[in-house]
């Protein structure tokens, strides 16, 4: 009678063991992230996220040729120092480090804990400090809305998810198992991790293009940039392959948010394009009537 029962049959309480986990594990592991208001599942301290961070940051440099020197640095940090700056409101207490590494690549990256790293392939295209301000306004948004930690926290999830499907199919014969595992396997990448790494790639974007107005950078250089960007990847994959949107969205997503961003900018400059101490009185981006669509 147990094998008869086994052989073919599919277990439920490991899905149902797992979704009380899931619900658990989701509503005591909630943050917001900072500008947008997202509530997002995030379960390791900020100080166990930058230490990692400063590791990860320690052990690239080490591998990289790191650019000691030059107008290039001083363009970075310069940039990366007015964004920190314009972020202080909701820095965490990063410890602000902006470094060039002389590679062909065409990226940049920020880490848990203030540590940047800008790629000497990015810079033509980024053409212009105000360029720059949009990518590096970018990259520090990741680091400042805990997207890395959040990334994890998913993985964690979907890896539970699996094991506990892995339970539930076993009294299947192992073909079966196979396929639907196999299908729950593309399911998870294409219908969760991919539109997820996208939402974080445009809530990042959103939040840049609000840093880099406050620290008094154009933004109208963002749509630019990835026009620029659009002519350095042709043959990019379709946008539900990929874990970023596609140039096309960025684009129109710079051009809706402009008129917020040239106003927040009109706010925290003064007439000559210089940061003010202070924005002027009425400044609240969260309620700027604006709301970040992802």
């Amino acid at each position: 009678m147990y094998r008869r029962r086994g052989r073919g049959g599919f277990r439920l309480w490991p899905i149902l063991l797992f979704g009380v986990f899931l619900a658990y594990y989701y509503f005591s592991n909630q943050q917001e992230v900072p500008i947008t208001g997202r509530k997002q599942l995030v379960d390791i301290s900020r100080e166990q996220e930058m230490a990692l961070g400063l590791q990860s940051y320690n052990q690239i440099l080490s591998q990289s040729r790191v650019v000691s020197g030059g107008e290039a640095v001083d363009v970075v940090r310069r940039v990366g120092g007015r964004i920190a700056r314009a972020a202080a409101d909701v820095d965490p207490g990063f410890q602000w480090e902006f470094n060039v590494i002389d590679s062909p690549q065409v990226n940049a990256f920020a880490l848990p804990g203030g540590k940047v790293a800008v790629y000497t392939g990015i810079l033509p295209v980024a053409a212009n400090p105000d360029g720059l301000a949009a990518v590096m306004g970018h990259e520090i948004s990741h680091a400042i809305a805990r997207h890395g930690a959040e990334r994890m926290a998913y993985q964690k999830l979907i890896q539970f998810g699996s094991m506990a499907a892995s339970v539930a199919l076993g009294g299947m014969d192992i073909d079966t198992q196979r396929a639907i595992m196999g299908a729950l396997g593309v399911g998870s990448q294409y219908g969760i991790l991919l539109p997820f790494s996208r939402k974080h790639e445009t809530e990042a974007d959103y939040m840049g293009l609000i840093f880099l107005a406050r620290a008094c950078f154009d933004p109208r250089e963002a749509p630019r940039l990835w026009q620029r960007m659009s002519q350095q990847s042709r043959g990019a994959p379709q946008e539900f392959m990929s874990t970023h949107p596609s140039n096309e969205t960025r684009i129109r997503q710079f051009r809706e948010w402009m008129p917020m961003a040239l106003e927040i900018r009109k706010r925290y400059c003064d007439g000559e394009g210089n940061m003010a101490l202070e924005p002027a009185p009425g400044v609240n981006v969260r309620n700027s009537g604006e709301k970040v669509r992802m």
